[in-house]
């Protein structure tokens, strides 16, 4: 297949959704060295705290709003003079999604909705959906390509499903230029540390001499965050993948055992990992397996990830290990 770019000459207005976030912020910097504006949406807050946008260097290129996507109002407003969007904001915990099922309706399906309308209503040139890797449950078989059946497994898979179908029903019905894009597990500076890398590396570099954990025994497809924002531009500009679902991931799988294994020799450590039950998912709950099959974004886009595991670790603990990175974290206490 002949790759197809769109003509980026033109440096573009893009919305990042999410940009407070984990990896919208590292998007946010990408895209800004790319020459390109962006509107970085924070989440409102009576704090005037723009989260992890706070950490990115400020640029006549970047301008930052803060506001909720739950209200259709303001995101027919935000999308105002704007060509492209990348949307990331959701609600992403997924034991949170245990206890409040609600929040991740109106968050993730009615604010994707509202985002897809107000794009529609101002004929924005491109979208880029994101999904999640959870959506597909435990692999039935494995790499996992973008026809694997899916799975809800929890509230938070059920709610991305929802979303999914919901975008992408807005490039059937009214040919909204949009792209799925579905990052398997992505890891790298400013992680949450309700995330098992971080909170090991975090814990590690804290003097920890046993962490709680979970099962140790289910299988990831880690990506580098680098890798991830990469390969979200790399759909951005490609003509080939409009209307398309587009996994995001190495080709590669591990288990949380082994990673964790990684860390500790990594980080010349010898913590003990313990068990903890009020840390298990409910037993159909947890997903077992995620491998992602990724030819199909390397065919259609030519992007493949440059950091594999040990790399991509070695640049997160040399972060998370910087003392003025970790006032950010409450390593010492789980929060679900």
């Amino acid at each position: 297949m002949t790759l197809m770019r769109l003509k980026m000459g033109k440096h573009k207005t893009i919305l990042i959704t999410g940009a407070d976030g984990f990896i919208g912020s590292h998007l946010t910097e990408m895209l800004l060295r790319k020459g390109h504006k962006v509107r970085a949406l924070a989440f409102y807050n009576s704090f005037n705290n723009w989260g992890w946008l706070e950490d990115v260097v400020q640029s006549e290129n970047l301008e930052v709003i803060s506001g909720d996507i739950r209200d259709p109002f303001f995101c027919t407003e935000i999308t105002k003079n704007i060509d492209q969007i990348f949307h990331l904001a959701a609600l992403i915990g997924i034991p949170y999604s245990y206890v409040a099922p609600d929040s991740y309706i109106d968050t993730n399906i009615k604010g994707t909705l509202n985002i897809c309308n107000a794009a529609r209503i101002n004929d924005v040139e491109r979208i880029i959906h994101t999904s999640t890797s959870e959506v597909y449950g435990t692999a039935k078989y494995v790499p996992i390509d973008e026809d694997h059946p899916l799975q809800p497994q929890s509230p938070y898979s059920a709610s991305k499903i929802a979303a999914d179908n919901m975008a992408m029903s807005y490039f059937n019905a009214f040919n909204l230029p949009l792209t799925i894009a579905r990052p398997f597990n992505t890891y790298g500076p400013r992680q949450s540390a309700r995330a098992v890398i971080p909170t090991i590396i975090l814990q590690i570099a804290n003097g920890a001499k046993e962490i709680k954990l979970g099962d140790l025994s289910p299988t990831r497809d880690f990506n580098y965050v680098i890798d991830t924002c990469q390969a979200f531009i790399s759909i951005l500009e490609s003509k080939n993948t409009l209307g398309e679902v587009i996994n995001i991931g190495s080709n590669t799988e591990i288990s949380i055992k082994d990673t964790l294994q990684v860390i500790k020799d990594l980080m010349s450590s010898e913590v003990v990992f313990v068990e903890d039950k009020d840390r298990l998912r409910p037993k159909k709950s947890e997903v077992f397996r995620l491998w992602c099959d990724n030819k199909k974004i390397n065919k259609l886009t030519g992007f493949k990830p440059k950091y594999d595991i040990k790399q991509g670790l070695l640049k997160t603990i040399e972060w998370f290990s910087v003392p003025d990175n970790l006032k950010y974290f409450k390593h010492n206490i789980y929060n679900k």
